[in-house]
């Protein structure tokens, strides 16, 4: 939290213009919204010890799936978002279900899955982008809207998801596998707990946000973009890793993630006000990283 206010209020002196609100809700909230929903996903994958390389593509192959659904059966925004979730939840449990039942090593399962799910979101697209903005009524609302005065709705379901994850990790008896099964899985399966069903309980939970993720992204650009996903599993990871979360497992938290996710986007945010050539603000986020873990 400390560098977070650190590096926010160097780019204030740097650009004033850079605190405005409409810049922190327009340009750094809105822009942490889905890498941040896909990091509350993969917190929980990482606390197990595990990885997700699968959220990127994942989440445009849900996009995908929800608007090719949407059109053809003429759903109404609600049911849509369901609709995104449930495929979310589905893709997750395959990758653990590909970790638990064919005992993969979870970095190769879920990049198998990574480039399966990138090759069929084109296939099914045509390898075209599917238009949500004219032909489903509402669905721009449901990041774009304002349900608070000034407050995007991607940003208040960001928040809303960041508490109700930090309650499943903290109160639940998922939440206490998590950290279980992250801290030492054969003791935990000896202590009686169904550590396999578990596994893929706690990865379909992240395709879950991953889906919530899909929605909140195709209600952004008013599309759902084939192309799109790849490489943001990378950035996820990342705001997972500079929250505190062990890529050795059995530690992290919902808190620390939010606050990494924050710190990528501010840091991205801050180096284009000060025009920093793109080149650089790779370097630049790659040492932040680095110093960061």
């Amino acid at each position: 939290l400390a560098s977070l206010v650190v590096i926010f209020t160097f780019f204030t002196i740097m650009r004033p213009v850079f605190a405005s609100w409409a810049n922190v809700s327009g340009g750094i909230l809105m822009s942490t919204t889905v890498i941040g929903l896909m990091a509350i996903g993969v917190t929980f994958v990482i606390i197990t010890g595990g990885i997700d390389l699968s959220v990127g593509t994942s989440m445009a192959l849900v996009a995908v799936i929800t608007g090719k659904t949407v059109m053809a059966m003429h759903l109404n925004v609600w049911s849509g978002i369901l609709l995104g979730m449930l495929v979310g939840t589905i893709l997750g449990a395959i990758n653990g279900i590909l970790i638990t039942v064919l005992k993969l090593p979870p970095f190769i399962a879920t990049l198998a899955t990574m480039k399966g799910a990138q090759g069929l979101a084109l296939i099914i697209s045509d390898l075209k982008p599917i238009l949500f903005t004219t032909d489903v009524k509402g669905w721009d609302s449901i990041a774009q809207g304002n349900l608070i005065p000034k407050i995007p709705n991607g940003v208040l379901i960001l928040f809303v998801g960041a508490i109700i994850a930090a309650i499943i990790l903290n109160k639940t008896v998922l939440g206490r596998y998590t950290f279980a099964i992250g801290s030492n899985s054969e003791a935990t399966k000896l202590s009686g707990v169904k550590v396999d069903r578990w596994l893929v309980a706690i990865y379909a939970l992240c395709g879950f946000f991953v889906g919530l993720s899909a929605v909140v992204m195709t209600s952004r650009l008013g599309s759902a973009q084939p192309d799109l996903g790849l490489g943001y599993e990378l950035e996820a990871i990342a705001a997972v890793i500079i929250g505190g979360t062990s890529l050795l497992g059995g530690k992290g938290t919902i808190s620390g993630t939010i606050i990494g996710a924050l710190i990528m986007a501010v840091l991205i945010n801050g180096l284009r006000i000060l025009e920093l050539q793109q080149e650089w603000q790779y370097v630049v986020v790659g040492a932040v990283i680095l110093f960061a873990v």
